[in-house]
């Protein structure tokens, strides 16, 4: 099977990727709440599509920890029973990781699919690590790295558990972006090491430096924009989705830094396209990161603008994972480029 671990490494790759497209939409439409328990929704694997049933019934065969809405509170039942004409409390517990019980099938079925992507990734991440025990002898990094990500993947499962028990805490939140970036981060390194060919490239000591600098600004820009985004989300707990609207009558000094900063990693980002261009490098791959920066900055300016229109949000955040993802595979090119070649 290890022969085709690179293709298994591709395709955990994009299974993470389509993870954290999910959760932007989650995060755009307001959905993180809807499946208020975890691992299952309300209680079931496959969630409800009515709010009829999420109401007791007489009658009803009921699964031990299967979630009714009674009074405005979630209420589990104890064991497997069939109700009868009358609602016995003794049958049910009140639901204790909070106090959150709204029913929105919308929401309901958004965030059940962002758990299924993340279901399916994690199970093509195990898979991907019981195919790195081929390379056990030759390359130990291999499987060693393809099992830490198994345990990322469980420890990102256990921290979105932890956003939902918080009620969508904006700081468990931004935790659960970065892990996401690591996660792919050991991916990308993995996908890159198993490769077979790879194509000649120059080395360039003070490019590799420039690169390194430019996605550490990458990074720094992204905490920043959780950080902005963490402002906004607060700000809707309080006055509700017209935040979105007067976000910009409060902004908090993360907001002045994140947009004066965006233009110090604009202009760093278009040197060193202008480097690899006038040396001729081969990192080709730069100009996915100048049109990924392009489109970046249009939706950033389209949220502050236009008051976020639909899905820039969503596009922001998406493109800035994809921007950190092909900035770090260019990280790991220019550092492996073949001294043998001619360097500059």
């Amino acid at each position: 099977m290890y022969k085709n671990f690179h293709i298994i490494a591709k395709t955990s790759l994009v299974l993470v990727y389509l993870v954290i497209i999910a959760g932007a939409v989650v995060r755009m439409t307001g959905s993180g709440m809807g499946c208020p328990d975890w691992p299952k929704c309300f209680g079931h694997l496959i969630p409800p599509t009515d709010e009829s049933e999420l109401q007791w019934k007489p009658g009803e065969d009921y699964k031990k920890g299967q979630v009714i809405i009674l009074n405005e509170t979630l209420q589990v039942a104890k064991e497997d029973f069939i109700s009868g004409n009358q609602l016995e409390r003794d049958q049910w517990a009140p639901y204790t990781k909070h106090d959150y019980a709204e029913f929105n099938p919308w929401h309901t079925w958004i965030e059940f699919i962002n758990r299924l992507f993340g279901a399916l990734a994690g199970l093509s991440t195990l898979v991907l690590a019981i195919a790195s025990f081929g390379y056990w002898k030759k390359k130990k990094r291999i499987p060693l790295l393809s099992w830490l990500v198994v345990f990322g993947m469980g420890f990102q499962a256990w921290l979105g558990a932890t956003v939902v028990y918080s009620v969508l805490e904006p700081v468990r939140i931004t935790l659960h972006m970065v892990m996401a970036l690591l996660i792919v981060a050991l991916l990308l390194y993995l996908v890159f090491i198993s490769k077979e060919q790879r194509k000649n490239q120059t080395y360039n000591a003070n490019t590799v430096v420039l690169l390194s600098i430019v996605f550490g600004l990458t990074l720094v820009q992204i905490v920043l924009g959780t950080q902005v985004r963490q402002f906004v989300d607060e700000q809707i707990a309080e006055v509700g989705e017209t935040a979105k609207n007067l976000w910009l009558q409060q902004p908090t000094i993360s907001f002045y830094i994140h947009r004066s900063f965006s233009i110090i990693v604009a202009l760093f980002n278009l040197y060193l396209g202008y480097r690899i261009y006038k040396l001729n490098l081969g990192l080709t791959k730069i100009n996915w990161v100048l049109l990924i920066l392009l489109i970046e900055v249009i939706t950033g300016m389209a949220m502050f603008y236009w008051d976020f229109p639909f899905m820039s949000q969503t596009m922001h955040l998406v493109l800035a994972s994809l921007l950190f993802g092909v900035q770090f595979y260019l990280v790991l090119e220019s550092y492996n480029a073949s001294r043998s070649h001619k360097s500059l």
